[in-house]
């Protein structure tokens, strides 16, 4: 009793950072969505809002969002201690906080008119961190979806039917191909499904914990 008492008050403050990332992420991204001039979110991914004199804003909303998944990475870890997915899963959300911050460090490029200025045409070249962002963001819910898949084969083989549902709905809309022509919706709508299921895996493993 004291073994599962000691895991508890460890990894608690760790469940709980998980369990913050997303709603610190898009508290911070709506807000500046609605408030900085010029963004369009049919137009524009939400990664754009790291440009121009605010960007420090959503650069360390990232980089916030993002050591909130490693934390829930190490809560994982020392929470999740048998059955399938207990050495998977840690490393591939850890993964999934670590691409997170480095999609902050390393910026997309302006472009489509925003910030405010800049032109309306798409960048004819992308810089090196733009492209370091994407792949930085690509890694990341691809690492995510893969945690995703796991816990679905382990809810699977305990038969829990909802948590392996829903545990494989989120893998598949993570890893469905990107549309050219609404792809600044679908990563909107990648980061909810990412961040909402950090969330609920967070808060489910500190009741359990």
């Amino acid at each position: 009793m004291a073994t599962v008492a000691t895991v508890r008050r460890s990894s608690d403050p760790l469940l709980l950072a998980g369990a913050l990332a997303g709603p610190v992420f898009f508290t911070s991204a709506i807000t500046q969505m609605l408030t900085r001039e010029g963004f369009d979110i049919t137009r524009h991914p939400i990664s754009q809002l790291a440009t121009g004199g605010l960007g420090w804003i959503q650069i360390t909303t990232f980089v916030l969002a993002g050591l909130g998944g490693v934390a829930l990475a190490a809560g994982i870890k020392r929470t999740l201690t048998e059955g399938i997915g207990r050495r998977v899963v840690p490393i591939f959300v850890g993964i999934f906080g670590a691409g997170m911050i480095a999609a902050g460090l390393f910026t997309m490029d302006p472009e489509k008119g925003f910030p405010v200025g800049t032109s309306d045409a798409p960048v004819a070249e992308m810089s090196w961190h733009s492209v370091v962002h994407g792949a930085a963001a690509a890694v990341a819910f691809t690492a995510l979806a893969v945690a995703a898949i796991v816990l679905t084969v382990r809810y699977v083989g305990r038969r829990a039917v909802l948590p392996a549902v829903l545990n494989g709905f989120a893998a598949l809309v993570l890893l469905l191909p990107m549309s050219p022509d609404h792809m600044s919706i679908q990563i909107a709508v990648n980061g909810v499904v990412a961040f909402t299921w950090t969330t609920v895996l967070a808060l489910s493993l500190r009741r359990i914990g």
